[in-house]
């Protein structure tokens, strides 16, 4: 790996207060972090209310040192959009179009396969595939997708892992395959989500959940799944072995504490996949436990990765799959969509939501600062205040532009190292499960 000659700062000490002085409160909630105990939704209200930021980014960057000391992760991926013709209209969002709309399109086999090949030739070692719910192509498209891709990348001689398909899109896929039934939804899901698996498909991403709340639903972005829904396709997907990132997208018409139950209800989810893998809870969970009926069905010990004392083996993660990976916390961009009279979050709310979220997701491996909707000055001050990854090379990404950005959203290797180092870390390569890689040009593989 190339090493670039950058200032090493000292990350324990960027967010030690200087006005005034920290916040006693917090004490509490710091002996929690320390002992690696589950904080509460009340918690989570405090670290989001208190004036003492600072601090609140320290005890996140506690829990991101215990997890991966002096790292910070990167990887080279490449995005494709396969279409933005899409049958809902969800307010918070300028990346659909309709049949006919100016800027409207769909990927056809010529395309996707030079994609891949584009991937292999710049050594990429993912490609994030994600799509608008097209309500006129055909079901076999999207298997065929995975294939056309795995073909081009085996006939150039190459290794790529496909993270395609939000929950949304899964629902989508399994009713245009007449395998949804209301009655029965889990099994059309398990359906579509082992064609696609054998078709090529490896992880899921963790876009669509937007925030878990009915009324956030029902005003933002109605005749979209809910929660339990969401939920089902990430349980199923971890129960055939597949791993899947997690997002909240946050700054619109979302209370602070609908953040914080979006929070609750991922990390009891990831309870039950960590359980099943064989990790231990703690003894007292119930202490923390709070009902949500959509999550009744998953629900197990509180599982956190930071306590001590307890036999919580580390997953194989080439051989047991089935587990949240990240949570990448997503600022709205009102300019542009139906909600463009809001004013969108702060930089500091940004952080500070980074940061809680680390906090309160103590059973999520990695917490991700996407540079891409964050910027990259950003995700530096996030990698200490409970990042531990800013994402890739991304090359493409239509979803959202940020600064007016176009579609062509790109930076280099040099560049992400770069932040990363001037942060205080070292950066690390790695590929889509985490595993670190070892690259000869283009030719990579995993350690």
């Amino acid at each position: 790996m190339t090493t670039i000659d950058a200032p090493r700062l000292d990350p324990t000490t960027l967010f030690r207060p200087r006005l005034g002085k920290p916040d006693p409160e917090l004490e509490p909630i710091r002996a929690k972090v320390l002992r690696g105990e589950r904080l509460t939704l009340d918690d989570g209200d405090l670290l989001y209310t208190t004036p003492d930021i600072w601090t609140v980014c320290e005890l996140a960057n506690l829990v991101r040192e215990k997890l991966h000391p002096g790292v910070a992760y990167y990887n080279i991926n490449r995005h494709m959009n396969y279409s933005n013709i899409c049958a809902l209209s969800c307010k918070f969002c300028e990346f659909y179009r309709k049949k006919g709309d100016d800027g409207a399109y769909t990927r056809d086999e010529g395309y996707i396969r030079e994609e891949a090949r584009k991937a292999v030739e710049n050594g990429a070692t993912e490609m994030h595939i994600v799509g608008g719910l097209h309500p006129y192509l055909p079901w076999d498209y999207y298997p065929h997708m995975m294939r056309w891709i795995k073909d081009e990348v085996a006939k150039a001689g190459g290794t790529l892992h496909i993270k395609a398909f939000t929950a949304v899109e899964i629902v989508h896929l399994a009713k245009i395959a007449k395998k949804y039934k209301r009655d029965d939804r889990r099994e059309g899901i398990r359906w579509v989500l082992q064609e696609l698996k054998d078709a090529g498909l490896d992880s899921l991403p963790g876009g669509g959940a937007e925030v878990f709340d009915d009324r956030v639903h029902d005003e933002a972005y109605k005749g979209k799944i809910r929660s339990d829904v969401w939920l089902d396709v990430h349980t199923i997907a971890h129960e055939l072995g597949l791993n899947s990132n997690c997002t909240i997208l946050y700054g619109h018409i979302e209370q602070r504490r609908e953040r914080l139950v979006h929070m609750d209800m991922l990390r009891r989810a990831q309870d039950a996949a960590l359980h099943r893998l064989g990790y231990t809870g703690d003894a007292n969970w119930q202490q923390y436990s709070e009902t949500f009926p959509a999550t009744e069905h998953i629900d197990a010990p509180a599982i956190t990765l930071t306590r001590e004392g307890v036999d919580q083996p580390t997953p194989d993660m080439s051989a047991n799959g089935g587990y949240f990976q990240t949570i990448i916390p997503l600022p709205f961009f009102p300019d542009g969509s139906e909600l463009e009279n809001l004013p969108g979050p702060t930089g500091l709310e940004n952080l500070r939501t980074l940061a809680v979220a680390r906090l309160m997701l103590d059973n999520f491996p990695h917490a991700k600062a996407f540079w891409i909707m964050q910027t990259l000055p950003m995700s530096q001050l996030m990698l200490q205040a409970g990042a531990d990854d800013i994402d890739g090379t991304v090359v493409w990404y239509d979803i959202t532009k940020v600064g007016g950005a176009s579609t062509h959203q790109e930076t280099t290797v040099w560049d992400l190292q770069r932040a990363i180092q001037e942060a205080g870390y070292e950066p690390v390569e790695r590929d889509t499960l985490y595993r670190r890689v070892e690259r000869d040009g283009t030719c990579w593989s995993v350690s």
